[in-house]
């Protein structure tokens, strides 16, 4: 009974003992077939994935296949719709070129108005120029100044160069100048405006005139009579006034200052302004 016993511990301890031979032939086995599986995967067959692939297509009967990411056999047989990126971005984009080639050929296109103005700039240019050279021509500078203002081309005449003291009658000298004015305001366009000036001395009483007022109201509508009575130019662009001492241009303290404060001013006036 007792070697019976001895002999069933022998051979479940032989057992016990051999068990770890199991685990390791499944550790070995799983190796193996992880290996095999890196193995099948790192030499795949390109010639028959690309046969493969090829079949499905022609199957479905579609563009593009399943496995490189088409749309598949649902989408097959239907026309591709091509979705025009940010459509609103590029409509206001067109939208905004047109109307900037519109502004463009706006502001590249002069108006009526703005041809006007060059119009009227290139005449009083061209007027002052002959003026200029008329005055220097004919040793004028001490009786006749010409200078381009904001209201317009300005001819400053000196009272001794067209009237005698306290006198508003033209004196002889003086009309070939104004004949010379009157030839180029003929087809001028434009408003001239005649405007007299005395310095702030009182007239004397033999003056025909009770005031500066009159004297240089007078003395401009003696200049505007020639112009119209003896030149015929067009009443309707013409305008006259007098100031009296009201707008000195220089210090009546003075003698000389007296004497360039009384004048006749004729001046062409601009009837357009830039940017009006």
């Amino acid at each position: 009974m007792r070697q019976r016993d001895r002999r069933k511990r022998r051979v479940e301890t032989r057992e016990n003992r051999d068990r770890w031979m199991i685990t390791y032939a499944d550790l070995i086995t799983l190796l193996l077939i992880f290996f095999v599986i890196l193995y099948a995967m790192s030499s795949l067959d390109t010639d028959k994935y690309n046969i493969v692939t090829g079949s499905l297509s022609e199957t479905f009967k579609s563009g593009s296949t399943v496995l490189e990411g088409g749309d598949g056999i649902l989408d097959a047989g239907k026309t591709p719709v091509i979705k025009p990126e940010n459509t609103d971005t590029n409509l206001n984009t067109t939208v905004e070129q047109n109307q900037n080639a519109d502004d463009k050929t706006v502001n590249e296109t002069p108006s009526a108005r703005e041809l006007a103005f060059r119009e009227q700039e290139a005449k009083l240019s061209e007027l002052m120029g002959v003026i200029t050279h008329y005055v220097e021509e004919n040793n004028l500078e001490e009786q006749i100044f010409v200078a381009d203002k904001p209201q317009g081309i300005e001819i400053t005449l000196s009272d001794r160069f067209l009237f005698d003291i306290g006198k508003a009658d033209l004196k002889s000298p003086a009309l070939p100048a104004l004949q010379q004015l009157s030839g180029l305001f003929s087809d001028i366009g434009a408003k001239i405006s005649i405007e007299g000036h005395t310095d702030n001395t009182p007239v004397s009483s033999a003056s025909h005139y009770n005031d500066n007022w009159e004297l240089s109201g007078a003395r401009a509508l003696s200049v505007l009579r020639f112009f119209l009575d003896r030149e015929g130019l067009n009443p309707d662009n013409f305008q006259y006034a007098g100031y009296a001492d009201t707008q000195p241009t220089a210090d009546n303290t003075s003698a000389a200052g007296q004497q360039k404060n009384r004048r006749v001013e004729i001046i062409v006036l601009r009837q357009l302004q830039e940017g009006e």
